[in-house]
């Protein structure tokens, strides 16, 4: 495929979704909610009067969202290999991945901290390790969005996307190839 905005809408496999329908943006829910949750957990063991629980939980959300930003790069990944080399959209992939790839990697790493420390309260550093993870995956999904709603990656292109548009029996009001003053 010769245009490297069309090419970015395909999918290289199958396993990365079909046209139009990519799973990556599926797959991320998994993660995000897990680690504010689990964020969310560190705070509340604070407050409650059996911070037990709570540290345990959080630790096992954590490593929920470990296992679901796994699923979530390899759909990831295989999207990037839609997308040409060398461009804007490619650099944006590139730090988008480069930082899901470090907060995964620091979420990991809170797994194995806590793993044998789950009796009382969650400690301020492991809150704060968790407060910056969450604040890196913030500006990775502001780039994942940008990927998607200004540049299109993996999005159906507008001729598919005005299909949505047409109404029911009639014929079409306006078309992109008919220009703005149809």
């Amino acid at each position: 495929m010769d245009d490297p905005q069309q090419q970015a809408k395909r999918p290289v496999s199958a396993l990365a979704g079909s046209y139009g329908h990519p799973l990556h943006p599926i797959f991320v829910t998994v993660p995000i909610g897990a680690w504010v949750a689990s964020l969310v957990f560190d705070v509340a063991s604070h407050v409650a009067g059996d911070p037990g629980f709570l540290a345990e939980g959080s630790l096992w959300l954590i490593g929920l969202g470990v296992a679901g930003a796994l699923a979530a790069a390899a759909t990831g990944f295989l999207d990037l290999l839609a997308v040409p080399p060398g461009t804007r959209v490619f650099r944006t992939a590139l730090v988008h991945m480069s930082l899901n790839l470090a907060v995964t990697a620091a979420y990991a790493a809170a797994f194995g901290w806590r793993l044998d420390d789950t009796g009382g309260p969650v400690a301020p550093g492991r809150i704060a390790l968790s407060a910056a993870a969450l604040a890196a995956l913030t500006a990775s999904g502001f780039l994942g969005g940008k990927l998607a709603y200004r540049y299109g990656v993996r999005v159906a292109d507008e001729k598919t996307q005005a299909e949505g548009f047409t109404r029911t029996g009639t014929a079409p009001r306006h078309t992109a190839d008919q220009g703005e003053n149809a």
